[in-house]
């Protein structure tokens, strides 16, 4: 498993990665510094720092991004019989579905932590003095992540059934815009996959994990990741190459 994924790093770092990464906590960076409010709210800074860095962030970029790491993780594979040469090795095809997931799952854990030095860069910038509240920061940031795993499962499987690159971001996207209205619904956004990052890392009950229900958590984020999982794991088993 250990050199199925160093085989997968060195593959995906020869790609156009690294600005990818840095796009979501660049944008975040800009618009926690943009964002001007009234001093005399009597709320902590950093929250107000959190909130709107996190509208536009969790809501659209990191689900979109971690679509395009899906993509990515796959491009060499589709290319010049790729498919063959990797599973012609001495490797099953499980370990390698698992090897590309757990890669990006690593690529957005990263960008989640760029995206948390965002928020205290926009924070030692404006001076804010405030008590820096880690624990609910920390737990937004995870939650995201956490968030992200049904959704980087359903695109590393459009990713794998593909060859185009722009088949599966394509797919990302149309479940991605209408997240924008689905949040405002009481009704729907609890159960609406991709908007989950947004609802995990936007600081509300701290009573509950990562301020969602348990039971949203498990049901909607949890059954997801399973269904998507399993659904891409079997296809890559029994796809032809």
């Amino acid at each position: 498993m250990r050199a199925i994924l160093y085989s997968e790093w060195y593959k995906l770092r020869k790609s156009k990665m690294i600005p990818i990464i840095f796009a979501g906590p660049m944008i975040g960076l800009f618009i926690g510094l943009a964002v001007n409010f009234d001093d005399d709210f009597g709320v902590n800074k950093w929250y107000i720092a959190l909130l709107s860095m996190n509208l536009t962030y969790a809501l659209l970029f990191l689900p979109l991004i971690s679509g395009v790491f899906a993509s990515l993780i796959c491009r060499y594979e589709h290319q010049a019989g790729g498919w063959k040469q990797l599973l012609a090795l001495p490797v099953t095809r499980g370990k390698v579905f698992a090897a590309k997931y757990v890669l990006i799952m690593l690529l957005v854990m990263v960008m989640q932590l760029l995206f948390l030095s965002s928020i205290f860069a926009v924070g030692v910038v404006k001076g804010y003095t405030d008590p820096f509240p880690m624990e609910i920061v920390l737990k937004s940031i995870f939650g995201g992540w956490v968030a992200t795993l049904p959704l980087v499962a359903l695109q590393l499987w459009m990713s794998v059934m593909f060859k185009s690159f722009a088949a599966p971001f394509a797919v990302n996207v149309i479940f991605t815009l209408p997240s924008i209205l689905v949040v405002n619904s009481e009704r729907f956004a609890p159960y609406y996959p991709w908007v989950q990052p947004f609802e995990m890392m936007h600081v509300g009950n701290p009573e509950d994990i990562f301020f969602v229900p348990w039971d949203q958590l498990l049901t909607v984020v949890g059954g997801s990741f399973v269904l998507f999982f399993i659904g891409g794991y079997l296809y890559f088993q029994r796809k032809a190459v």
